[in-house]
């Protein structure tokens, strides 16, 4: 392989020291590769077996790799660099004593922050983000610059930087997993919201709320920050960011600085000065929270892309998978994959965006985060018609739904029937049967998919292969 000079300087610090790479996964399976090709001494870590990693393990072992697996694979750590997988807490405390012991923390995503030539745009939030992020790319694309997207929306950027040249676009999408070690910000951090999430990893409200703050905490005066005013945590942040240029993004107030949503138009203002961008109804993707993503993607690329741009993008992007994702029609009835609605936030939204367009029959359940069910029981005793449950948190979303019945006697309301699946195929399948033409049939889990499948790409391609398979 050939290394422009960022990247082989890199790695080239690397040669003269024992690195450790914990996790095979997508993010650091291209860095090993990058490692081992420049003869680093390298040891994989990753809790899988050798049967579990399969051919992988054989690959990296011929390359010069020293592996370190199983429920042991963290016993050991002693070498001098420690890249991090995003799934793996800083607090762990095998962690924890190999820095205290003077090794160096780090990421693919630090790495690439340290040595990417050309401007970053990083977006973060509990909900959105994908979508978000993919929307900038494709603003940016449609006005004639070359994008590279990655992060946390599955694509590492590391081992690519040699094809990365300095009037290029980055833009990423990044996790408060990724955010919590970072010692530098993007050229332009957006947060799209806040709301309680991943409380199962985190160990609290504030150490997520303060993970997320690294996307914007470490800019220079000549930096943009992009805070939703429509939240109130995120209102906060705009009081302690210290970039030059802080806009804000509302569906719900005029903004001096940055994007608004006013009798359904789309303006971007500038102190004060407002100009027409589009109409909500140019934006097809459904639902009212993809107009908030756009108010969020347009703030961050204020004054770097035509309105015509815009426009354009608006009125041709069909989104991304596993996101409200239209998988077919059959015998009158649509079929939605939701999968990334880990969260019940989330589902509420896609509810939100489909309850307008007809019956729904809504697929939820998983395994829970800690978030209390309460909001989303509400949210499914007054759009949902039938509720096909399964999965390990079945019970407490059946528990929230029930405790809204009992307050909300509404006509939507009596009609609700609640079902329940220990198989994710039984449940896919007795959602179809519910469903009658002119019904939408939807998977929105409002829970994580690690009860049964290894993430939401998984589960959202298993519901599309079950609907595919319908007759």
């Amino acid at each position: 392989m050939v290394f422009d000079k960022r990247l082989s300087g890199y790695i080239n610090e690397l040669k003269s020291k024992r690195v450790a790479v914990i996790g095979a996964g997508i993010s650091n399976t291209p860095l090993i590769g990058l490692l081992l090709e420049a003869d680093v001494e390298t040891t994989v870590c990753d809790k899988r077996t050798r049967e579990e990693l399969g051919e992988i393990a054989i690959r990296f072992e011929e390359k010069g790799a020293k592996l370190r697996l199983g429920d042991e694979y963290l016993s050991e750590l002693d070498e001098d660099v420690i890249f991090r997988t995003p799934g793996l807490m800083p607090t762990n405390p095998a962690i924890q004593k190999a820095v205290a012991q003077g090794a160096t923390l780090t990421s693919e995503m630090e790495a690439f922050f340290d040595i990417c030539p050309c401007k970053i745009i990083a977006v973060t939030g509990s909900d959105g983000k994908t979508t978000t992020t993919s929307i900038i790319a494709e603003l940016l694309k449609n006005d004639g610059k070359i994008v590279h997207l990655g992060g946390n929306i599955g694509t590492p950027l590391l081992s690519r930087v040699d094809d990365i040249n300095p009037n290029d676009v980055a833009v990423v999408e990044l996790s408060s997993f990724q955010l919590i070690t970072m010692q530098k910000s993007p050229d332009i951090a957006v947060v799209t919201n806040l709301s309680p999430n991943h409380l199962d990893v985190h160990s609290d409200m504030e150490e997520y709320v303060e993970a997320k703050s690294n996307i914007f905490i470490h800019q220079t005066k000549a930096g943009r920050a992009v805070f939703n005013l429509d939240n109130e945590m995120t209102r906060d942040y705009a009081k302690r960011a210290p970039s030059g240029e802080v806009l804000f993004f509302s569906m719900q107030e005029k903004v001096k600085d940055g994007v608004y949503l006013e009798n359904r138009t789309v303006y971007e203002s500038i102190n004060g000065v407002r100009t027409a961008v589009m109409q909500a109804e140019d934006i097809i993707l459904p639902g009212e929270h993809n107009i908030e993503n756009y108010l969020a993607a347009c703030a961050a690329v204020l004054g770097l892309v035509s309105h015509e741009s815009i426009r354009r993008t608006a009125g041709s992007f069909n989104g991304v998978a596993h996101r409200i994702e239209l998988v077919r029609e059959l015998h009158g009835v649509k079929y939605y994959n939701d999968s990334i609605a880990s969260s019940p936030s989330r589902a509420s939204a896609g509810l939100k965006a489909l309850t307008a367009h007809g019956n729904l029959i809504l697929i939820a359940g998983g395994r829970e985060k800690g978030i209390p069910f309460d909001k989303i029981g509400a949210e499914i005793a007054e759009r949902v018609s039938t509720l096909v449950l399964t999965g390990e948190a079945a019970h407490l979303i059946r528990e929230s739904v029930e405790n809204a019945l009992k307050t909300k006697q509404t006509d939507s309301v009596n009609k609700l029937e609640i079902l329940h699946c220990d198989d994710f195929e039984d449940a896919v399948l007795t959602a179809s049967k519910a469903a009658a033409s002119g019904d939408i049939v939807m998977l929105s889990p409002a829970c994580t998919s690690f009860d049964r499948f290894k993430n939401f790409e998984e589960r959202g391609n298993t519901f599309k292969d079950i609907v595919n398979r319908l007759v």
